[in-house]
């Protein structure tokens, strides 16, 4: 029985890699789309987003199956609810990228796209979605407290990013359109930021209990 359910667990986390390997294409397509106006690269990044919708409802149905059928207590329990939520953020991670790469074409070979720092928020926040699934894998809470430690660097490169449309603003930029598409562009990374660190922070409850470093203790439906 318990042979078994530790060769579902493994297919979870084989699930959960390619889906966060799913996310990262996502994510590399939508900075493609930023750098080059790719139409190729969006339409990839539209089948993207509809893999990471179905490999969500493939997972949930395994996380759900395992529950009804093995009962897991205890920090299995909590492995199979972490990851019931870390697809949730996933998901919406996917849906952000494409949501990106559409607005990407309007913004694309601008100067202005060069000169802010929405790279360095891209780069930033991919790093943390791979780190974030990477701890997941290996039950690494270290690695899941070094994604978190990296949303600050998301946030700060987020406030640069509008405090460089806002002096564009002052200098006489007179694209309204392509700097608020800017700063759409720069919150999408920012909140696939913020996605990544509550992956993290799923992780972390996975293996000792609480979601933070702080110890704050979780209850299984929360």
């Amino acid at each position: 029985m318990r042979d078994n359910f530790e060769r579902q667990l493994m297919q979870l986390n084989t699930e959960l890699i390619t889906m966060g390997a799913l996310c990262e294409d996502a994510i590399d397509c939508a900075v493609k789309c930023l750098r080059e106006s790719d139409k190729k690269a969006k339409e990839n990044a539209a089948d993207l987003e509809k893999q990471i919708d179905r490999k969500e409802r493939d997972i949930e149905t395994m996380c759900l199956r395992i529950i009804l059928h093995q009962q897991p207590v205890a920090a299995d329990l909590r492995t199979v609810s972490s990851a019931l939520k870390m697809i949730s953020d996933m998901e919406r991670i996917g849906d952000q990228a494409y949501d990106i790469s559409e607005i990407a074409e309007y913004v694309a070979d601008r100067e202005i796209t060069n000169e802010v720092h929405i790279a360095d928020m891209a780069e930033t926040a991919a790093k943390m979605v791979t780190m974030s699934v990477e701890s997941f894998v290996k039950r690494d809470i270290g690695l899941a407290r070094a994604a978190i430690a990296l949303d600050d660097k998301v946030d700060e490169l987020f406030l640069k990013v509008k405090s460089g449309l806002i002096e564009a603003v002052r200098q006489g930029e007179d694209n309204g359109e392509t700097l608020i598409d800017l700063l759409m562009i720069a919150k999408y990374f920012e909140r696939i930021g913020d996605h990544a660190e509550n992956i993290a922070e799923w992780v972390i409850y996975s293996v000792t209990g609480s979601r933070s470093a702080t110890g704050e203790q979780l209850i299984f439906d929360e």
